[in-house]
C-alpha cells in the first residue's frame, strides 16, 4: 500500500469522510462545491476515487438499484483504516511545520 497522497487526492479523501454513508461520486463531488466552494467534474472525481481505492486507501462496493436512478446501481466508498491513519499523519506533518513558522502578518 502507498503511503503518499496528492493534494487532490487528500481534499476527496476528506470529503468521503465528511459524506460518511452514500459516498458515491456526486455526493462527493457536492461536498467539495460545498466545502471548498470550488468546482470540479464528475470525471476527475471518478479518476481520484480509482486511484485512491487502487492505492488501498478507500474500498467500494456496488449499493442497490434505486428507481430514482432508473435502476442503476452506485458505487458506494469507505475509507480504509489506512486511509485514516495516512490522513491523521498528514495532519499531524502539517501542524508540526506550521508550529515552526513565524506568525503571518496578513
Amino acid at each position: 500500500m502507498e503511503n503518499r497522497l496528492g493534494n487532490l487526492e487528500e481534499m476527496v479523501l476528506l470529503m468521503l469522510i465528511l459524506v460518511k454513508e452514500e459516498a458515491y461520486g456526486v455526493s462527493v463531488r457536492e461536498a467539495y462545491l460545498k466545502h471548498l466552494n470550488q468546482d470540479i467534474s464528475l470525471s476527475a472525481i471518478h479518476t481520484v476515487l480509482r486511484r485512491l481505492e487502487k492505492k488501498g486507501f478507500i474500498t467500494s462496493e456496488m449499493g442497490g438499484s434505486t428507481q430514482d436512478r432508473g435502476g442503476r446501481r452506485k458505487r458506494l466508498y469507505t475509507v480504509t483504516k489506512h486511509g485514516l491513519r495516512t490522513l491523521a499523519t498528514l495532519q499531524a506533518e502539517r501542524d508540526r511545520i506550521w508550529g515552526l513558522l513565524p506568525k503571518l502578518d496578513i
